[in-house]
């Protein structure tokens, strides 16, 4: 009898316990373990035990970078690329950013990636989520706790280039029928939007007038359904719209341009 690599071994485990991915789970936590065979086994049973792959290893892959993120924290999912791709092309080195409602900071660590330098603020409701985005950005960047534009500083008002953001944007209702990786561990304050999942679209429509320049934009997530009602509030705040879509992975926002 061949006796089975303990990657072989580890993917029989996790596919018996219906993983998709079994093999490249077990590369991840092969590599996570580092040769530690209690650290392995350790990673391992709270990977059986449901907890999301991106708790286990502590990082969650986005845009070509490894986001630190920590249990309760929102996990970025490559759909919000399309956020980051729609936000980079309208920004040039140094000018100001703001990545609102930010999570783990992924949006901030792409941008930063793909344009360079920038003038950044990120910001989140949930101090569990604002203190890992400070240790993704680093000094590249200012990391605040706050309610949306509430703790912004002042030399931002009516001069940001553009203001990017992954708001939550799933109805109220809706978050009992979310995959339980999400529903169960990440907070809810980073999932629930609303009864029709827009109540953030209404403020931060509402309010990004007062920072963004003219010719500067809102880059906001949203899903193909709600896409419309957003457009709505931007247009009905002043702003000119588009819906923008990437099929690759599946992700849409809007972008809302403050004329000129």
């Amino acid at each position: 009898m061949v006796t089975p690599s303990p990657r072989d071994a580890l993917a029989a485990r996790l596919r018996a316990a219906g993983s998709v991915f079994a093999e490249d789970e077990a590369d991840l936590l092969l590599e996570a373990g580092d040769g530690d065979a209690v650290r392995l086994r350790s990673l391992l049973q709270r990977r059986l035990g449901g907890e999301p792959l991106e708790y286990v290893l502590g990082w969650a892959a986005f845009d070509g970078h490894r986001i630190r993120v920590t249990p309760g924290v929102f996990v970025p999912r490559a759909r919000t690329t399309v956020v980051v791709k729609q936000a980079a092309r309208r920004l040039s080195r140094y000018d100001r950013v703001v990545d609102l409602c930010c999570g783990a900071g992924a949006i901030s660590v792409a941008l930063l990636g793909r344009v360079g330098a920038l003038d950044l603020v990120a910001v989140d409701v949930d101090p569990d989520a604002v203190e890992v985005a400070a240790e993704n950005v680093g000094d590249r960047g200012i990391v605040v706790a706050g309610d949306l534009f509430a703790p912004l500083p002042d030399r931002f008002r009516g001069v940001v280039d553009v203001i990017a953001v992954n708001a939550p944007y799933v109805p109220t209702s809706a978050i009992a029928m979310m995959p339980t990786e999400a529903r169960d561990h990440e907070h809810r304050v980073a999932l629930d939007g609303g009864t029709d999942g827009l109540d953030l679209h209404r403020r931060i429509a509402a309010e990004s007038g007062v920072w963004v320049r003219p010719g500067g934009a809102v880059v906001i997530e949203v899903s193909v359904a709600q896409a419309p009602a957003s457009a709505e509030l931007f247009r009905a705040a002043g702003f000119v719209v588009s819906v923008e879509s990437d099929v690759d992975v599946d992700g849409t926002c809007v972008v809302a341009t403050r004329p000129s």
